[in-house]
């Protein structure tokens, strides 16, 4: 079982520009090409920061009234800084950051959440730029037909992580949302299906309707069940 990797979803080649290219250029690519950032290159087309719209935008911002009406704009300094910059050198934001084709989409989309940014420019080994991927990107896995979702939660959820037999559970998928039908050994298995069906990439919801044979959860907080302390105690008994 595993995630797609942001080597599959990243979007490529990559619109980037230079250190010295200048406002009105950036204005115009972001426009011929529909989008809303570009990564800014060095000599060794490593990324040394992003100029976004919103970095476009603060000189707009900056500028006065001449009706009077609008209050100054809250710049700090080095908003100020950037919104007089006529090259992308003064215009970025800084430091980027970046990430591995390797990478989850989980981890991707935890950066970005953490970081509060809509895009990571995407590095090799010596760091230098092959992909962009966005927050657009990372939802592509929700486009997954829903075939392709049944058939991963049977093979490698049923079979390869539980030792369950793909025919001995019934697995629905609608619109990405998955039913599980039939009985298991044990109620704890239950709940760690459910988990594992929940982190299948493309998988909106889950709903259980298994029976079980025995209740092992009495006084046990099915929320801190250890997987792996359940394989080792062989999953295998429901097949």
């Amino acid at each position: 079982m595993r995630h797609r990797s942001v080597g599959q979803l990243m979007t490529r080649p990559v619109v980037a520009v230079r250190p010295g290219t200048g406002f009105k250029e950036i204005a115009r690519l972001l426009a011929e090409h529909d989008i809303t950032a570009v990564p800014v290159l060095d000599d060794e087309d490593r990324p040394v920061g992003i100029v976004s719209e919103a970095d476009l935008l603060l000189s707009e911002s900056a500028r006065e009234d001449p009706s009077g009406l609008l209050l100054a704009p809250g710049l700090t300094p080095g908003q100020a800084v950037r919104s007089r910059a006529a090259t992308a050198d003064g215009l970025m934001s800084r430091p980027v950051l970046c990430c591995r084709p390797e990478w989850t989409v989980v981890e991707a989309a935890r950066r970005m959440q953490q970081a509060g940014v809509k895009r990571l420019p995407v590095v090799d080994e010596a760091g230098r730029l092959i992909g962009v991927v966005s927050r657009g990107d990372l939802l592509r896995v929700f486009l997954r037909q829903d075939r392709a979702i049944r058939e991963e939660i049977r093979h490698e959820v049923l079979d390869g992580a539980m030792g369950l037999s793909p025919d001995g559970i019934g697995v629905t998928v609608e619109e990405g949302r998955v039913t599980l039908t039939g009985t298991v050994a044990r109620r704890s298995l239950a709940d760690v299906l459910e988990r594992l069906c929940r982190s299948v990439d493309g998988v909106v919801d889950v709903r259980v309707l298994l029976e079980h044979r025995t209740d092992d959860t009495a006084g046990l907080d099915a929320a801190g069940l250890d997987i792996a302390a359940l394989g080792a105690a062989g999953l295998g008994a429901g097949r």
